[in-house]
């Protein structure tokens, strides 16, 4: 994200220079950086052989595990149910799967597989913690990626030539000053404008939806 904004923003304002300051912060954790990096590094040249062998090992080893979790059920009714309620602060009242217990709270991984339906877990502690790490956030990451696909697919929406950002709502007078300077013919465009941020950037969208000026190009 930094070189991102040295490269787009000039050495004067590289906003990004924490995690803390980046959009989509949730995708840019610490513990996914292998997942997010090593491929391109493979691509690069800058992955040797055995460390992609133990990416792809990590990769397959945490997929089984979910699929493993995802397919493996308690009834309420069963007596293995009893040593699950233990680690609940409510018992089962439905059945329910390793994953949806791992979703709850007080259900970490490691007591999970230590439970007679779910054990043996993984050895691999990265990929355990990958694993638990995907299924207690899912919900949020999926929100996260969503919205990352709908930024990318805004970057090709156009702006009309003879806008005047001063018609434009919410936007402050330094993004106004230099949306009008620029004249950008697309949103990502706009988006690479030194001050012009991702909210000045949604409210410009709004603003062009509530118009009926949103075209994008072919």
């Amino acid at each position: 994200m930094l070189v991102d904004d040295l490269c787009t923003l000039g050495t004067k304002e590289p906003y990004r220079m924490f995690t803390s300051r980046a959009e989509y912060r949730l995708m840019l954790r610490e513990d996914n950086a292998d997942l997010r990096l090593t491929e391109q590094g493979r691509e690069l040249g800058l992955v040797d052989d055995e460390r992609w062998a133990r990416y792809n090992e990590k990769l397959e080893s945490i997929e089984r595990e979910r699929q493993r979790l995802k397919s493996t059920w308690v009834n309420p009714q069963a007596e293995s149910a009893n040593e699950v309620n233990a680690h609940l602060t409510a018992p089962l009242s439905r059945e329910a799967s390793g994953e949806d217990l791992l979703r709850r709270p007080e259900m970490t991984y490691e007591q999970l597989v230590q439970l007679s339906p779910f054990t043996p877990g993984l050895e691999d502690r990265q990929a355990a913690e990958q694993v638990e790490i995907q299924v207690k956030y899912e919900g949020y990451i999926a929100r996260q990626q969503d919205e990352i696909e709908k930024q990318q697919r805004n970057e090709n929406t156009l702006l009309p030539a003879t806008l005047d950002y001063r018609q434009v709502t919410g936007l402050s007078n330094e993004v106004i000053a230099k949306l009008n300077d620029h004249k950008p013919s697309s949103i990502g465009q706009a988006s690479r404008i030194s001050g012009i941020t991702p909210a000045a950037i949604s409210i410009l969208l709004v603003w062009l939806k509530k118009q009926g000026m949103l075209r994008r190009s072919a």
